[in-house]
């Protein structure tokens, strides 16, 4: 570079971590004079993760663990050194429950999200009555449909399947996954692989028939397909840290305070482009700094009000996607004061039940070494786009109702061991029908600002190998711009 360059990353989360870590990797690499600050509004990085440890418990108070297949996540492991703390689930529990009529009824074997891999087994399951069995089973002859209008999960879902598939399977594991409402989610942005399936061979029952499940079990560890009796998601897919997830931020942190100034503490209140090129940004204490490049590593929300000023056509189309709140009501209990084996990872509960928990996940059973021997833990999840009244309870309310849906559900009894509750406001962006259209549009305007760059789980893809990308490709298309106003070679 012909001069040195500042860039400012706005948000200390995963997203901004990463961006600042691969800022930092090409600074190291390339011996660029650049000059990196990442600003983070709260006193700690790190964001929606974050794990504790209370008496022999590891405790995830955000996401436990992440998918494998998309391999940013792994990949970024491997760079910090952590590829030897990466575990997977526990091979003995890999199944699922769906709560049927109040009582909780394991997934049909080999059903992946919207697809009966094993038909007999679905057939066979209580979950739906002697319509709904056929409905699905006529699947294989409906039409598919060939144009390119996005739908939403829950339309896709009755054309292919039928209503009764889709409110007591498919609308409690995937729509809990979003913490969606299944009329609004787009099929497009969040399951993209069963739209080109029907495309493709114009039926999900014959692709599963003619793959075998090998496109849907790349990754799994290197198993082409899923051992016999797992039911629910591709759980062989997913990995965690041996110490928790704060095990990957903690090591990011380290990295970044080594190449990177970090400022805790410290909101940016604007953002305003100069006149002749580069951003002024304006903190919290009222100081200004002047950079030549800016990461907005934040909510489409919190994004748009800062730009809002110099492009409200960017400001508005980030301000369309929308959020829903949500809880994470962690509790342990000792085995012999719960009824229910809890021989599984979790369960999902359909909207159609009418219960105030939308799923809990059994996170001793799904990771080894998480509770002590003859204790469980369990992780509730409460709130989201369909039942956001759940909220408006204070925490103590809150935990008792949690306590008395798991002892209705599950027969727990007694006092839970520990018992902790976890608010995420407006943390989840709800991709609705028409969101990579949205996306689109989003790009093409964030492309026109010279040193400027959106990142976050808000735009392709909500967990963290997502968020990881994201940052990471945010840094590099800052890093290239600036490098080519001064005619250098990208990093």
């Amino acid at each position: 570079m012909s001069r040195p360059r500042s860039i400012a990353v706005v948000g200390g989360g995963l997203t901004g971590l990463t961006a600042t870590h691969r800022l930092g990797e090409f600074v190291t690499a390339r011996n660029l004079p650049i000059d990196v600050t990442l600003f983070e509004a709260g006193p700690r990085l790190g964001g929606l993760i974050g794990t504790q440890h209370i008496d022999g418990h590891v405790v995830e108070t955000g996401a436990d663990s992440f998918i494998t297949n998309k391999p940013w996540a792994v990949d970024l492991c491997k760079r910090l050194g952590l590829e030897d703390q990466l575990i997977r689930t526990n091979r003995e529990y890999q199944r699922s429950f769906i709560l049927h009529e109040g009582r909780p009824v394991q997934t049909p074997e080999g059903f992946e999200l919207l697809v009966p891999r094993k038909l007999r087994a679905l057939l066979a399951s209580p979950f739906l009555t002697a319509q709904g069995k056929l409905d699905a089973a006529n699947e294989a002859f409906v039409p598919p449909n060939m144009d390119d209008t996005d739908e939403s999960l829950a339309d896709f879902t009755r054309r292919r399947f039928g209503q009764e598939m889709l409110e007591r399977i498919v609308q409690p594991m995937v729509g809990g996954i979003y913490t969606a409402d299944p009329e609004q989610l787009s099929m497009r942005a969040t399951l993209p692989r069963f739209v080109d399936m029907e495309r493709e061979y114009g039926s999900l029952l014959r692709a599963v028939w003619q793959e075998r499940g090998s496109s849907l079990t790349d990754g799994d560890f290197g198993e082409s397909d899923p051992p016999s009796g797992i039911s629910g998601a591709r759980y062989g897919l997913f990995a965690s840290l041996k110490d928790g997830m704060s095990t990957l931020l903690d090591a990011l942190e380290q990295r970044v305070r080594l190449s990177a100034h970090v400022e805790t503490d410290t909101s940016i209140q604007s953002v305003i482009p100069l006149p002749s090129c580069g951003y002024e940004l304006t903190t919290s204490g009222g100081d200004s700094r002047s950079v030549d490049g800016v990461i907005l590593a934040l909510p489409a929300y919190q994004a748009g009000q800062l730009i809002r000023e110099w492009d409200g056509t960017l400001a508005d189309r980030l301000l369309q996607i929308l959020y829903a709140s949500s809880a994470i009501v962690v509790t342990a209990h000792r085995l012999s004061d719960v009824r229910h084996p809890l021989d599984a990872f979790g369960l999902v509960i359909p909207h159609v039940e009418h219960r105030r928990i939308l799923a809990v996940s059994f996170l001793s059973r799904k990771f080894e070494g998480r509770s002590p021997e003859g204790t469980v833990q369990l992780r509730t999840f409460v709130g989201g786009a369909m039942q956001p009244e759940q909220l408006d309870q204070d925490d103590e309310s809150l935990m008792g109702m949690v306590l008395e849906e798991l002892q209705d559900i599950f027969g727990v009894e007694g006092e839970p061991l520990f018992r902790c509750v976890t608010r995420y406001d407006r943390a989840m962006p709800q991709y609705h029908v028409g969101h990579l259209d949205l996306v689109a549009d989003i790009e093409q305007r964030e492309a026109g600002h010279v040193g400027f760059a959106l990142a976050g789980n808000a735009y392709r893809g909500v967990g963290m190998p997502d968020s990881i990308h994201s940052g990471e490709q945010a840094a590099q298309r800052v890093l290239t711009q600036l490098m080519a106003t001064d005619g250098s070679s990208s990093p």
